[in-house]
């Protein structure tokens, strides 16, 4: 179930290969962006924080997932899966989303934060990889059996967030500490509240399939081109579904090194942009849904700088019996979970994919910040 939290006290300070549907690949942000959104409302007023509170949706992820749940191994380090949803709710009905109805998870991330949390590694989920869904509460309220060989994608619409945690629980074995999810709105928003995004292309982006077009070099992209930016597939690089992870990618170090490049948490105007533009569209788990809780773990999050977070796709193979899905890789997908489990460096043999498209980047090619 997703609640709004109810208004703080006033504070003293204040891949396939196959053809996708149009509209349904996006870049989501990382915590980071979402904590940096709501830093430093010290000031503001109570209706500025009571406002900006409110917007925040939020999962009781104990509840929703129960107690059968991997152990925490190291106490200190946090992973956070980061979702980005395709709901047609509320002001995404305004976006092109094409032909597609209902709501999915249209990108996934676990970010690891260290023991220390001075770095980060972000790992990628390809939306179409074939996995087993573990038993869980549906939309609806009953309860769906667990299910092999779905769609990775296919779960948030069947059981909201709270499925997709314990789904890539039980796959990695990792505890997910938090999680966050954006939603189309919410990305489009974020960068017109920033004043634009600057990416550099190593190759012209064609615009196919209704793709967007661009020459080889460096450009300042709206809201609008940087959703179009994320979509892209046919129109760049070797036009698979993998490849485009990489993009998209990039394009979160983007936008995050624009963040810090423009000191956004020193400028109360453009802060309040950001931090409006971001809550209305973020939903977390019941521990991070409130300005408070997202700040301090902010705070706990300054020494993580953008251009060193290491990002990584999980290892994927084609699958015998379909060659439009991929399927975890092994024994490469182990050495990746076990290493962020345990809170040491991934290994190079971890972060090679069978797949075709599969890469790990510090800053990456494609589009660099």
């Amino acid at each position: 179930m997703i609640d709004r939290p109810s208004a703080p006290a006033p504070a003293s300070s204040p891949v396939s290969r196959r053809k996708p549907r149009r509209g349904r690949r996006v870049l989501w942000i990382v915590l980071s962006v979402a904590a940096l959104l709501v830093l430093a409302v010290g000031g503001a007023g109570w209706w500025t924080y009571s406002h900006l509170n409110s917007n925040i949706s939020s999962v009781d992820l104990n509840q929703a997932i129960g107690d059968n749940r991997p152990k925490k191994v190291v106490e200190n380090a946090q992973n956070v899966l980061v979702l980005g949803s395709d709901s047609r709710a509320g002001a995404n009905g305004d976006l092109d989303h094409g032909d597609v109805s209902g709501a999915r998870s249209d990108t996934a991330m676990l970010v690891h934060i260290p023991e220390g949390r001075s770095r980060a590694t972000a790992v990628s989920i390809p939306r179409d990889t074939l996995i087993s869904r573990p038993e869980c509460k549906d939309n609806d309220g009953g309860t769906a059996p667990a299910a092999k060989r779905v769609m990775f994608n296919s779960v948030y619409s069947l059981g909201g967030p709270a499925c997709v945690v314990k789904t890539v629980e039980q796959l990695s074995g990792v505890r997910v500490d938090h999680f966050v999810e954006v939603d189309f709105a919410g990305f489009k928003g974020l960068v017109d509240a920033l004043g634009g995004v600057t990416v550099t292309l190593d190759q012209p982006m064609s615009g196919a399939k209704g793709g967007l077009k661009l020459d080889a070099g460096t450009h300042r992209l709206d809201g609008t081109d940087s959703l179009k930016f994320v979509r892209t597939r046919y129109g760049y690089g070797d036009g698979s579904d993998l490849g485009r992870i990489g993009l998209q990618q990039q394009f979160m170090l983007a936008m995050l090194s624009e963040i810090k490049k423009q000191d956004a948490l020193g400028n109360p105007t453009r802060l309040y942009k950001l931090a409006d533009a971001g809550t209305k569209s973020l939903t977390t788990d019941s521990d991070l849904a409130s300005l408070t809780a997202l700040s301090d773990f902010a705070r706990s999050m300054k020494a993580v700088d953008p251009a060193t977070m290491e990002t990584i796709m999980l290892p994927v193979a084609y699958d015998k019996v379909d060659p439009n899905r991929v399927v975890v890789a092994e024994p490469q997908a182990g050495q990746l979970w076990e290493a962020l489990r345990t809170d040491q460096k991934v290994p190079a043999s971890a972060k090679k994919s069978p797949a075709k498209g599969g890469t790990a980047t510090k800053g990456g090619t494609a589009a660099k910040p």
